[in-house]
């Protein structure tokens, strides 16, 4: 069972917790990541792609010239995919990209990422994360306390704080969800993630 010590906002240390084996050390199935990070992307896909057959192109009621005796090669219509302005052959339509993996498989490929961060060192716990008032530079001096202002960040939080999110919105290299926002892309796509103490004991309510 991983131990690792609770941080405030001023980077200094407040306490300890254990977190759970079932959920921060496990054993890393890089497939099945892979397979989840893919089907959330599958599924932000809009699939509105559309191109015209032949059936579809406005024009090529008139056969262009005769079926014979021209010398030239017989053409049925204007509109004919060998000619320019005619239809397209087996061009995309419009689409359902998103699929689906077992509830159990998708847990698990969380509890592989959570884990990693747990074993590289970049998981970090916080007693407590929220500003008085909304401002982006008390955020980016919160992130250079702890040396991540130039890295990517993800805070999550038992739910979202308004003051934390309106903070976060305009960087570029920080996001903030909250518990239930818990998913593979977000965790792998961060070079450092924090977890805030009441977070944790949500997501291993959640997870266990």
């Amino acid at each position: 069972m991983p131990t690792l010590p609770v941080l405030d906002m001023s980077n200094k240390k407040v306490g300890d917790i254990e977190l759970s084996a079932e959920i921060f050390d496990v054993e890393i199935n890089e497939g099945l990541v892979h397979q989840a990070v893919v089907m959330q992307l599958a599924s932000r896909r809009l699939g509105t792609h559309s191109t015209k057959t032949r059936g579809m192109v406005r024009g090529g009621g008139r056969k262009p010239w005769r079926q014979k005796g021209t010398g030239r090669a017989r053409v049925g219509s204007r509109r004919s995919p060998l000619w320019r302005g005619g239809g397209i052959i087996f061009g995309p339509h419009p689409r359902d990209y998103s699929f689906t993996m077992p509830r159990k498989q998708r847990r698990l490929a969380l509890k592989c990422v959570l884990t990693d961060k747990v074993k590289s060192d970049n998981l970090i716990i916080l007693d407590d994360l929220k500003f008085d008032e909304a401002k982006t530079k008390k955020f980016v001096e919160f992130q250079k306390t702890f040396g991540v202002d130039a890295c990517k960040s993800l805070f999550i939080t038992k739910e979202l704080v308004e003051s934390v999110v309106r903070s976060s919105n305009n960087l570029q290299n920080a996001k903030t969800i909250s518990a239930i926002q818990l998913n593979a892309f977000d965790l792998l796509n961060c070079d450092k993630l924090f977890i805030t103490k009441d977070a944790v004991e949500k997501i291993q309510e959640v997870y266990i």
